[in-house]
């Protein structure tokens, strides 16, 4: 059952959240060259959360379907091209031509906001970059659905349209999900359905949706580590994410730097 947030002031605690995590992502973004290790990308992020008066929301996090998983043990997810999502932050370093998806949760005052991005690192293919731009895109086709009185497969159909149009695939193990006092919260968000059915939308909802795409087969895998999930066939893999919040003017992007409704 989804959890309504039923107060302003509520809501402007999620878009507190929402503006740390933005804050991270672009600093991380900055700091995406060449030679950089995913270890200090997850160090600086984790600092300016803290910095910030907030929590990590993925460090030391079990997920609530799979309870003996071990607990994931850093401050962002760095997955690095056929990673998909949960990589691990290492003292491997980023290579020219690399991408790399970067999740960041945040837990501040009692409420969790949550965005991912794929970035380039250097110069990378014209394959690799079209991947990136299209997982946007897909995400912000379906993210235009989200309204009081629609249904969640319009915007999980939108975002398979989108994707398959261009001529990639969406992962289907993996979804988006609520947010809001809890880090993974009801209900599940697919990227794929069918306009017209699913959870009907209501003003108060807060969901993290999140496209994940990839140009080869949508298998995935996870690697012994517990938590790194892979694209099966090697294939790279891109994904895009916001917290948004439905609200009577429309749907409001809480994790974006500068204010978007739409």
């Amino acid at each position: 059952m989804p959890i309504l947030i039923k107060s302003q002031d509520d809501l402007d605690k999620m878009r507190a959240a929402g503006i740390v995590v933005a804050g991270v992502h672009a600093r991380l973004q900055e700091l995406c060259i060449p030679g950089v290790t995913t270890a200090e990308l997850n160090r600086v992020a984790h600092e300016m959360i803290v910095a910030a008066g907030g929590w990590p929301s993925f460090l030391h996090y079990v997920p609530r379907r799979n309870a003996s998983a071990p607990p994931y043990p850093y401050s962002i997810c760095a997955s690095v091209n056929a990673e998909l999502v949960h990589g691990f932050s290492t003292e491997r370093a980023l290579h020219a031509g690399d991408i790399i998806s970067i999740d960041v949760g945040v837990h501040l005052d009692g409420f969790h906001a949550d965005r991912a991005v794929t970035l380039p690192v250097g110069e990378v293919s014209a394959e690799a970059k079209a991947l990136i731009d299209v997982t946007e895109g897909a995400f912000w086709e379906g993210a235009n659905q989200l309204r009081n009185g629609a249904r969640l497969g319009d915007c999980s159909a939108a975002i398979n349209a989108f994707a398959t149009s261009h001529g990639y695939n969406v992962v289907r193990t993996y979804s988006g999900h609520g947010v809001g006092r809890r880090m993974h919260e009801d209900p599940d968000v697919p990227n794929f359905g069918t306009p017209g059915t699913g959870t009907l939308l209501r003003t108060g909802m807060t969901l993290a949706v999140e496209p994940m795409l990839t140009p080869g087969s949508p298998e995935t895998r996870e690697l012994d580590d517990g938590w790194t999930v892979v694209i099966a066939d090697g294939s790279l893999a891109a994904h895009y994410e916001h917290t948004i919040a439905i609200t009577p003017d429309g749907a409001r992007v809480l994790t974006s730097e500068a204010e978007i409704v739409l």
